[in-house]
């Protein structure tokens, strides 16, 4: 009986050694899914871009119509035209200029401020807030291509401001960029007085 007790225990013992062999083989196959599954990893989607295609954002801010200078306009219309057909949102209406903005998927914003003397467009500029140096660098170029191609060769005023000049308007654009916070500014501006004049 304590002979047969003691193979049985013995028999026992066997077992428990082959199945922790066992144990630490399929621990070492583990081991090397693991590094499968890292390899995995590596080739991981690229996460969502923060960015809007920049080409794409300065049509947004330009708008649908060819016509005017900027969105439709052009300086001597009267506010309420532009009231009637500006589609971003109005955050502001002062006695001297009225304010619409826009935020893009991305969580960029495009802030148009027309202002005006007489209830007409004298100015024009626009803010654009970005997400990253990338972003800014990208809309910079595709402004200064269109810009380019419509008011001839800009003058370049140090690394941050580049300026076009052909009637009837002036167009500058500027890199507003501090810090974590980015983002382009956009003037227009009448080039010759007597623009204004005639749209009266």
């Amino acid at each position: 009986m304590n002979t047969f007790t003691a193979l049985r225990f013995l028999a026992v013992a066997l077992l428990i050694g082959v199945v922790s062999d066992g144990c630490r083989t399929k621990t070492k196959t583990g081991d090397e899914n693991e590094v499968v599954v890292d390899s995995i990893d590596m080739s991981n989607p690229t996460p969502a871009d923060l960015n809007s295609d920049q080409s794409a954002l300065f049509q947004t801010i330009m708008g649908e119509s060819n016509n005017g200078i900027i969105r439709g306009v052009s300086f001597g219309d009267p506010v309420s035209k532009v009231r009637a057909g500006e589609n971003f949102e109005m955050f502001e209406d002062t006695t001297d200029h009225i304010g619409f903005t826009h935020d893009t998927e991305q969580l960029e914003t495009i802030d148009v401020q027309y202002y005006h003397a007489n209830n007409r467009v004298n100015r024009i500029t626009v803010d654009i807030y970005l997400n990253s140096p990338t972003a800014t660098q990208q809309l910079w170029d595709a402004a200064k291509r269109n810009f380019t191609e419509r008011y001839g060769a800009p003058k370049q005023e140090g690394a941050k401001s580049i300026t076009w000049k052909k009637n009837p308007a002036q167009v500058t654009i500027e890199n507003v960029s501090a810090g974590k916070d980015f983002g382009l500014k956009m003037s227009f501006i009448p080039s010759d007085k007597t623009v204004l004049a005639s749209n009266r």
